[in-house]
């Protein structure tokens, strides 16, 4: 799941931000029973990758998690009005190697954006806490599909741009994402089929005269 700051402006300013934000995220989870499976934060926008255990879980912990942090930033910095770009984006993954290649992508992203040369080495991530679980926050799960013992590195290594595509269409359509059968029969059940359909008016057949 994704949300940008509103105008695409810059949500997190400065390292407290960051952490007050990821501090919700635990509180939320108090709330809504919410299992994280990873995050990262960058300064305009997030992505989070989530387990909910019932139906409504990730809309009620979203706004839990918002409305507690942009009540803070209103506070701290004495604004008012949108602070975030609408709602969140979010689309179901499926449960196996194509779980792994999101949290790959989410971890990755700071490393795409040349603000690190590692992943593990951005401390608003939860990259770092698969090496170091110190300040691990308390919802951060292992999640369902085992993480290889070698994950950072994988997590370093660039995603194929067939992949990156892939990703990024379910991303910006919520289109679920795996398998072909999987996603077919998901979004059937799920009433996404027009997330899968071309975007488009379609085009007008050719006749003779």
């Amino acid at each position: 799941m994704i949300n940008r700051g509103n105008g695409r402006q810059a949500v997190f300013q400065k390292p407290e931000d960051y952490d007050v934000f990821i501090k919700a995220m635990a509180h939320a989870s108090i709330e809504v029973p919410m299992r994280v499976l990873g995050f990262c934060l960058m300064p305009n926008h997030f992505h989070l990758v989530v387990w909910p255990e019932n139906d409504g879980d990730l809309s009620r912990w979203m706004q839990w998690v918002l409305n507690m942090h942009v009540r803070r930033y209103h506070q701290h910095y004495q604004t008012s009005g949108h602070v975030w770009q609408g709602r969140f984006k979010s689309f179901p993954i499926e449960q196996n190697e194509h779980l792994l290649t999101v949290l790959r992508y989410v971890e990755r992203n700071p490393v795409r954006a040349a603000l690190v040369r590692r992943a593990e080495k951005w401390r608003m991530s939860s990259a770092r806490h698969w090496s170091d679980a110190s300040e691990r926050p308390s919802c951060l799960t292992a999640g369902p599909v085992r993480r290889p013992k070698k994950w950072l590195d994988r997590v370093n290594e660039a995603i194929t741009a067939a992949e990156l595509e892939a990703v990024r269409r379910s991303v910006e359509r919520g289109a679920p994402y795996g398998s072909p059968e999987w996603v077919a029969r998901t979004a059937k059940s799920l009433g996404l089929e027009s997330t899968l359909r071309p975007r488009g008016r379609p085009k007008k057949p050719v006749t003779g005269k």
